[in-house]
């Protein structure tokens, strides 16, 4: 039997802004420089973008495949690569079938396969926001029990959270790991 994922964020009883504390209250007294949500919207940039990576996920790796599957012509296929692979987030390797010039594949870094969950959340809203409720085409399910796969936001010691139980703090250390 299938799960449906729940979205629920509870607006009566937890409204859905996160609370500023310390420095960062009142809201009027900072500016979000260097703001890491900007910084990653610079690398993301264009939709196709977002949906080459859907597709590299999928295990698209070549150019014409790319621009096929995503519905794009290959100067813009030609542009977003390079920028992906600019900002590390795929790599090119060469590649040659008998017969054939060498060409370049496209294949995931470790920082582009990183932006998985990125992409399901943006799945599991459209799903939820932009389908009647009926969900898309497609549904992820996880290979070892087959129920749904879903994101959702976790704390350190793993309880789930709503956007009404988040503090916004000044960062205590690094977070690079």
């Amino acid at each position: 039997m299938k799960s449906k994922v729940s979205y629920d964020v509870h607006m009566s009883s937890s409204p859905a802004t996160v609370r500023l504390t310390g420095v960062l209250d009142p809201r009027e007294g900072w500016k979000a420089e260097r703001c890491t949500i900007a910084q990653a919207l610079d690398v993301l940039s264009t939709r196709s973008a977002l949906l080459i990576l859907r597709e590299a996920f999928y295990g698209t790796t070549r150019f014409d495949e790319f621009a096929e599957r995503v519905g794009i012509s290959e100067p813009v296929t030609a542009a977003r690569l390079r920028e992906l692979v600019d900002q590390g987030l795929l790599e090119r390797e060469d590649y040659r079938e008998p017969g054939q010039r060498t060409r370049q594949q496209y294949r995931l870094t470790k920082k582009g396969a990183e932006l998985f969950p990125v992409l399901v959340a943006l799945m599991q809203w459209g799903d939820r926001w932009l389908d009647d409720d009926r969900g898309g085409p497609i549904e992820l399910l996880h290979r070892d029990c087959g129920e749904t796969v879903g994101v959702e936001v976790r704390c350190a010691a793993g309880h789930p959270v709503q956007t009404g139980e988040i503090d916004v703090a000044r960062r205590r250390h690094s977070a690079r790991t």
